[in-house]
């Protein structure tokens, strides 16, 4: 009698009972609690292993304690709240049933609405598998409700239940399903890609490690070794980037589904398991560094720097008012510094003060453009950050007084002795002048009218006019030398 198709009549009083870490929703409750957990409390990571130790139900009520933010903002599956819609419009109770601890799947029921139970890991009990399946069948009877699962814990479930409904992870999943259970029904269908693990790495930011060739260009040294050295920095930065991004992402997963855009991440939307994330982040550094091994040491320590001072960012220091855009600007010149590293050119003291000038006036740039997006969303202040809207004004004024600073810096650079080894006409270098102050300007207005919608080191990328402004100024450059 157990798992055949079931009969219209018969099903109208029959309740559906729904997994929720996976199939609800498209992602996974403990583990986000973990990586909230981390985000939010970095000097008290150590906690976790006692609590692990401990066993399952006491991680998971220590963290439903201490972390409120997963339930509101994990994503739905769509094709389940259909399903669960479609239940109760046929008057059948439907319940919620999971591992998780039963104070995040109270948020969930509630979020979901006209939920008629809930049954879920309390009083020491990790409510999965068998022990999931004996308190089904003690409260509902056996084969007395339909349920819908997506992994290996749900065979007990399934076993029990009158009809199995499927989230279906890959094509050799539901085949095992089918072979247990051939009535057993596909209502939904989750394959990661590799197209989601390339937009986890976020490719398009790469753009911002070409500052890796500015030292070999600004020092004149374009000999085939630098070029080669130049190419295996920036490859080692995009690497050790993508991993940093995806660190950032598992720490910033309710900011980023509360943002229109960010929402869409492959993390944020659940396209990918956020249980494959830290795995996936520790291959792509450990390639970097890897990689870094065929150049000096040098770059090795600047890239250990960067990695060390972007988690730090990711962890603490992102949620600190001015401090996280100083940090921002610290990231960018730590790329220029790689740079300097990979060619052996002797570093000089005015790019890197123009770098920390110009990137500070860029990252305060990206914040003025977030809370411009709030501003046009009537958001008053952002998730995990110390803004609100009514610092825009300070903000704006604060980044036109850096790039104006990497202005000055340039000025002031004309009249060094440097120049005259490195330039037959350095006067014409005050040309680049009016050219930053128009692109600086231009940046400004435009992210005070929300039209820069990215990274600001992106954007310009991709901007006509900045492109036109990069052009006029290597041409000056060139015509210095």
């Amino acid at each position: 009698m157990s798992n055949r198709p079931a009969d219209k009549q018969d099903a109208a009083a029959v309740p559906l009972v729904v997994d929720v870490d996976g199939t609800l929703i498209r992602s996974d409750l403990l583990h986000e609690a973990v990586l909230q957990f981390v985000a939010r409390h970095p000097f008290q990571m150590w906690k976790l292993l006692p609590w692990v130790v401990s066993g399952k139900p006491r991680i998971k009520g220590a963290l439903a304690e201490r972390i409120d933010t997963v339930c509101p903002t994990a994503p739905l599956r769509d094709e389940v709240v259909e399903l669960i819609r479609a239940a109760e419009a046929e008057g059948r109770p439907v319940y919620l049933a999971s591992a998780s601890d039963r104070r995040y799947v109270d948020a969930i029921a509630e979020r979901i609405g006209g939920i008629a139970g809930v049954f879920a890991t309390e009083n020491g009990v990790n409510l999965s598998g068998a022990a999931k399946a004996r308190k089904l069948d003690e409260t509902l009877g056996k084969s007395g409700y339909d349920y819908i699962g997506n992994g290996s814990a749900d065979f007990p479930v399934w076993q029990s239940a009158r009809q199995v409904l499927v989230v279906s992870r890959s094509g050799r999943f539901a085949s095992a399903v089918r072979k247990s259970f051939p009535h057993a029904e596909v209502v939904a269908e989750h394959r990661t890609g590799m197209k989601d693990y390339v937009r986890a790495m976020r490719m398009h930011q790469w753009a911002k490690n070409l500052l890796l060739f500015l030292p070999m260009i600004a020092g004149h040294m374009l000999d085939l070794q630098s070029i080669v050295s130049s190419i295996l920095g920036f490859v080692c930065f995009c690497l050790a980037a993508s991993s940093a991004y995806i660190i950032n992402d598992l720490l910033d997963l309710p900011g980023d589904r509360a943002h229109a855009r960010k929402r869409n991440r492959p993390f944020a939307s659940g396209a990918i398991p956020v249980a494959y994330g830290p795995p996936f982040a520790l291959v792509l550094l450990g390639g970097a560094f890897a990689a870094s091994l065929a150049l000096p040491i040098w770059f090795t320590l600047v890239l250990a720097l960067y990695v060390g001072a972007t988690l730090t960012y990711s962890l603490y220091l992102k949620r600190k008012v001015m401090i996280d855009v100083i940090v921002l600007a610290g990231l960018y010149t730590l790329r220029v510094l790689g740079g300097v590293a990979a060619v052996g050119v002797v570093s000089s003291p005015w790019l890197l003060m123009f770098s920390l000038f110009l990137f500070l006036s860029l990252a305060i740039v990206k914040r003025c453009s977030e809370l411009v997006a709030q501003r046009v969303a009537g958001v008053e202040e952002t998730i995990g950050r110390g803004y609100r809207v009514e610092d825009l004004s300070v903000m704006l004024g604060l980044g036109a007084a850096a790039g104006q600073g990497a202005v000055l810096v340039v000025a002031l650079y004309i009249f060094s002795p440097q120049v005259q080894l490195l330039y037959e006409r350095p006067e014409l270098l005050w040309l680049v002048c009016p050219l930053l102050l128009y692109w600086t300007g231009r940046t400004l207005l435009l992210a005070n009218r929300d039209g820069i919608h990215d990274d600001p080191v992106v954007w310009a990328l991709t901007d006509r006019t900045s492109w036109i402004v990069a052009a006029l100024s290597a041409l000056v450059i060139a015509a210095a030398i």
